[in-house]
């Protein structure tokens, strides 16, 4: 089992949510977060340096079993990926995903646990 976080531009996120139910990934949590990558950097503002602000992001946590890990990635990646001028694809600013060994699940309404609370 793994828990797979996304962090993405938050214009995306509809558009992952639908390529997810598309690849029959449909349990995620999305929680909306701020932060601040390299996609800005520092700015001088009347000789003065600003401090960048945080962008708003959506943050998706779906726990998997291990033979979903690259169906989901795999899906995330081509969903949230920006079309780049050089076609090589991606912008800076279009997110990270991590991967965590997922030690337990328990589905607390029938006390399951494992693979199959998920």
């Amino acid at each position: 089992m793994k828990l797979i976080t996304a962090i993405i531009r938050d214009n995306q996120l509809e558009q992952v949510h639908e390529a997810l139910i598309q690849a029959e990934i449909t349990r995620i949590t999305v929680s909306r977060v701020s932060g601040h990558g390299r996609q800005v950097d520092e700015e001088i503002y009347r000789g003065q340096k600003v401090i960048p602000s945080l962008i708003p992001k959506a943050r998706l946590d779906i726990a998997v079993n291990d033979e979903f890990v690259d169906i989901t990635v795999n899906t995330i990646i081509e969903a949230a990926r920006s079309a780049s001028n050089d076609g090589k694809g991606g912008q800076i600013g279009d997110g990270k995903i991590f991967i965590t060994p997922l030690e337990e699940c328990i589905r607390i309404r029938t006390g399951e646990r494992g693979s199959r609370a998920i």
